[in-house]
């Protein structure tokens, strides 16, 4: 049987690397060890040294490759890539380049991940630009949908975000099944004529495309919406993502306190103990896992900066499906099949 090879970022985050092998470690002993192979990528002295203090068992078994450079969050993506060769993020998207490796997971640089994956791995056919998508809790439809982008390009065309609405559905449609996938795109305005330049123009793009378009859904309406990929740009994507994850935290810490103020409200929070871990669980960002950038060839994964051991965790294992299910291989050839029957 192979292995499922997955190679971790050990140096990017705000919590690297300390955090992030934590993560690696948690995981390591909870994954079946005859199907997965685990391997960590940075200063090779250090990560020894701190997984050694973490489990030494472990530590035995968690391959290190050296890298010793790290790209940091306020250095240029391209520039940086482009000099920092031995750094953790260009050894990482290299290695899953050459087949060493199924899938790199970071919690560093989003616009250098971008920028390696561009530079090494290049995109799939059809495509003008990679996306970076991120499954976005739907708590009244008891499901999430896929917002892309999430932060890989600030700055886009209206072609740009058609193709993130092609490569959304098929992502959806392929790889989880759903039927048809209906795609929204993200506005001020549900009207067809609400928006700026590069809204309305990419209105119209969706309209007369094959795809299954519902029209423009406004931020406030996300929760209850029936809508499975929705589409922004990605400085919009991303400031949408940490403002519901900021309300989402304000929330849980208000409801905290309120259940904590007398008797009879720490007797109700008790009796609804269950209810507020499941409600904790749709708007944690850690249960989400890492989040893929689309349209690379070969498997990238973006964890959240901030991310912790629990999340490094749960994106390793996340990460096992999206090699099993040969994500990069069925929306490659998804979206070679079917790019020019989408723009009939």
């Amino acid at each position: 049987m192979n292995k499922y090879r997955i190679l971790v970022d050990a140096m990017g985050g705000d919590n690297a690397p300390d955090e992030i092998l934590k993560g690696v470690v948690m995981a390591y002993e909870k994954l079946d060890k005859k199907s997965v192979e685990l391997s960590v990528v940075g200063d090779e002295k250090s990560i020894e040294r701190k997984l050694n203090k973490i489990s030494r068992r472990a530590a035995k078994n968690i391959h290190i490759i050296h890298a010793s450079e790290v790209i940091s969050a306020d250095e240029s993506p391209a520039k940086a890539v482009i000099k920092k060769q031995d750094s953790s993020i260009v050894r990482g998207v290299t290695l899953v380049g050459t087949k060493e490796y199924d899938v790199f997971i970071s919690a560093g640089s989003t616009g250098a991940l971008l920028a390696a994956g561009h530079l090494i791995l290049g995109e799939v056919r059809g495509l003008t630009r990679p996306a970076l998508g991120v499954m976005y809790p739907l708590i009244c439809q008891n499901k999430a949908a896929l917002l892309l982008d999430a932060g890989a390009n600030a700055n886009c065309k209206e072609e740009n975000l058609l193709d993130f609405a092609k490569m959304g559905s098929i992502y959806m449609e392929e790889v989880m099944g759903v039927t048809s996938p209906k795609v929204g795109l993200v506005n001020n305005g549900a009207e067809s004529n609400k928006g700026n330049n590069l809204t309305k123009a990419t209105f119209k793009l969706l309209k007369d495309s094959k795809l299954n378009f519902i029209g423009n859904i406004e931020a406030r309406d996300f929760p209850h919406e029936d809508v499975d990929v929705i589409v922004a740009d990605g400085f919009t994507g991303n400031i949408i993502l940490k403002l519901s994850e900021g309300m989402a935290i304000g929330l849980l810490k208000e409801i905290k306190r309120k259940f904590l103020e007398g008797n009879i409200a720490k007797l109700a929070a008790l009796a609804l103990k269950s209810k507020l871990i499941g409600l904790k669980d749709e708007l944690d960002y850690r249960e989400y896992g890492a989040a893929p950038i689309l349209g690379l060839k070969g498997g990238v994964l973006k964890m959240h900066g901030s991310s912790d051991a629990s999340a490094v965790c749960k994106s390793i294992e996340k990460a096992i499906p999206f090699v099993e299910n040969k994500v990069v291989e069925r929306l490659a050839k998804a979206m070679a099949e079917n790019i020019g029957e989408l723009d009939e």
